[in-house]
């Protein structure tokens, strides 16, 4: 802080003045000899939003508004962000799924067109950087006109984006998409927050032939290098920013294992695509359990799809059948089948599995062997098919209705989660039509709604968004500052969702909180994450923990799990989470109480 303080008073004006836009008050255009060379009219903030939105609507594809918004988010901050909580349902498929991965995939092409030239988005970190990636951490450092220390990263190396693929340095939009939403979801400050991306290289020809791929033209690093690098990495972000939150995203399916195996008991980091997905579809996935009809030990649960997220979600189901209904983990295990590539994963399928895969391969199959979906479907039988396979189409009309027979006096759980939804194993139209309506549905990407043509009903499809579950994660570890997440904390957050559906979406049978709720919602996870924390003994920041010991919800126990809080703690959450400017005149105190704090 104290470099900023000593800067002259007509700099902060001018920055301050900048980002105002045609809010800037007559005042300051006089100060700045501005008279005569802008608009003379001043604005309110409502008429600039009223601009941004009209402008954006107005953009014909997806791409373009992806691309208007990044512009704007470098133009000025309070304006995008009012924009996006504002309009988030509109917004939030623009700057993360599905349009995201349109923007991954043009990220090369359409990056200088994007950001002004000046601003810097994040870190590229290459290969040959990391022996001096603390001279890169100091010059992010000092081309930031906020100097705040971030409290959050997300951080990728593209190898496995969503289901596209490597994308090398491409993939950079995921980070920056995702801490769009840390922000507006949950209320982080967008200064303090570093989209990261690992630019070791790519395997994919299309990008090393690419004349304008702006990464690193060299085949990925073997595992040592890789892991090497990567710690170096790490290690030098915690030893600048000792309580930063590190987010893995779209890491290979080894690595992203691999990565959280070594550093999640020993600093502050967590997977959104293993935890992340576990912990939103575990919520669903309750829900459906409890219009279901069937027993929740009695569901026989079918997963297409063995990679990171596919069976980071199914060790998240394991753990909760085993705390909330008291089974061993054996018995737990014994109700999830897998499919991949090569069909049923099983002990004696006669290849080398891999090692992530081992866990859930069964060995109570004899001598069948199901090398296809529809074949698995006949051994299995299932309650739920749940699908990570990045397949499109996985789910046929013909898997689908069967999936209805074969349930005959309980609905069938059908969650096809790939994303975008050219990935997607189904839409919602078709799970409705090919099981009479019955589907119990949460997909990974958005769907439109459904209107049954008999009887005029419209139903809303549940979107298993990890949106509704990371940025309170984000926002909690900020907040409390746990020494590590551990995955009885991201439990309390999956039931605090299961928990957060108001009376209304209950009636409607609907799995998820309708998402224009999300900000609420965010608050009320966060605080049953930082509750869980403190029962944990598991928080540095003792304000917590006095407030949490202070206000103990009503016959809770603290040696289980949950996802409960009390209004003082809600409040609280509530209380610190960042949002824009409603008005210039705040703006303008703010920014220039921030500049100059002993001017003030």
């Amino acid at each position: 802080m104290s470099e900023i303080v000593g800067r002259p008073r007509r700099n902060s004006i001018e920055l301050v003045g900048a980002k105002a836009g045609t809010a800037m008050p007559a005042e300051m255009r006089q100060a700045l000899n501005l008279r005569g060379l802008v608009p003379a009219s001043v604005e309110d903030f409502t008429k600039q939003e009223m601009r941004a939105f009209q402008q954006l609507m107005s953009k014909p594809s997806s791409l373009e508004k992806y691309e208007f918004l990044a512009n704007l988010r470098c133009i000025n901050v309070n304006l995008f962000f009012r924009l996006v909580m504002n309009h988030f349902k509109e917004i939030a498929p623009i700057i993360y799924t599905p349009t995201v991965g349109e923007a991954c995939l043009n990220y090369s092409h359409i990056y200088p067109f994007i950001y002004p030239g000046h601003m810097s988005v994040g870190l590229f970190i290459t290969l040959g950087d990391v022996d001096n990636v603390d001279l890169v951490i100091q010059n992010y450092r000092e081309s930031m006109t906020e100097h705040n220390d971030p409290e959050i990263t997300v951080i990728t190396d593209g190898s496995r984006i969503l289901g596209l693929g490597d994308l090398g340095i491409n993939g950079m939009a995921i980070p920056i998409g995702k801490l769009q939403l840390y922000v507006a979801a949950a209320g982080l400050n967008p200064a303090r927050t570093l989209p990261i991306v690992l630019d070791f290289g790519t395997n994919s020809k299309k990008y090393q032939n690419d004349p304008l791929y702006l990464g690193t033209r060299q085949p990925r690093p073997d595992d040592e290098t890789f892991y090497n690098a990567t710690g170096k990495v790490l290690s030098a972000l915690y030893r600048a920013f000792p309580d930063i939150l590190v987010q893995f995203e779209d890491f290979s399916t080894d690595h992203a294992f691999g990565l959280l195996d070594q550093w999640r008991n020993k600093a502050l980091c967590f997977n959104d695509d293993i935890q992340g997905t576990g912990s939103v579809i575990l919520a669903g996935f309750i829900s459906a359990v409890e219009q279901a009809g069937i027993a929740p030990t009695d569901q026989r649960i079918l997963f297409v799809g063995a990679g990171s997220a596919g069976v980071g979600v199914a060790k998240q189901l394991v753990e909760y059948m085993m705390l909330e209904y008291n089974i061993s983990e054996e018995q737990a295990k014994a109700m999830f089948w897998f499919v991949d590539s090569r069909g049923m994963i099983t002990a004696n399928r006669g290849d080398t599995l891999a090692a992530h895969k081992v866990y859930f391969a069964r060995h109570d199959n004899d001598d069948t062997q199901c090398t296809s979906l529809e074949d698995a479907l006949e051994y299995v039988k299932p309650t739920a098919l749940i699908g990570l396979s990045t397949i499109y189409k996985a789910f046929s009309e013909n898997i689908l209705s069967r999936m209805n027979e074969l349930n005959p006096h309980g609905r069938p759980i059908i969650f096809p989660l790939s994303n975008p939804e050219s990935k997607a194993e189904c839409t919602f139209e078709e799970a409705m039509r090919c099981t009479n309506n019955r589907v119990l549905f949460a997909s990974g990407t958005a769907f439109p709604e459904y209107t049954i043509p008999e009887t005029g009903e419209v139903r809303v499809p549940a979107q298993g968004n990890n949106m509704y579950v990371f940025p309170s994660i984000g926002l909690g570890a900020a907040l409390c500052k746990p020494s590590r997440i551990t995955d009885t904390m991201i439990y309390a957050v999956s039931k605090a969702l299961a928990n957060s559906l108001d009376n209304k979406e209950r009636a409607r049978g609907e799995l998820y909180p309708r998402i224009e709720r999300i900000r609420d919602v965010s608050a009320r996870l966060t605080a049953a994450f930082i509750t869980q924390a403190v029962h944990e003994g598991n928080v540095r920041d003792q304000h917590w923990v006095h407030i949490v010991e202070a206000n103990m919800p009503e016959g809770v126990n603290t040696k289980t799990v949950s996802g409960l809080f009390t209004k003082r703690v809600l409040g609280e959450v509530k209380a610190l989470m960042w949002e824009p400017a409603s008005s210039v005149e705040q703006y303008m105190f703010e920014a220039i109480t921030f500049e100059n704090p002993d001017e003030i």
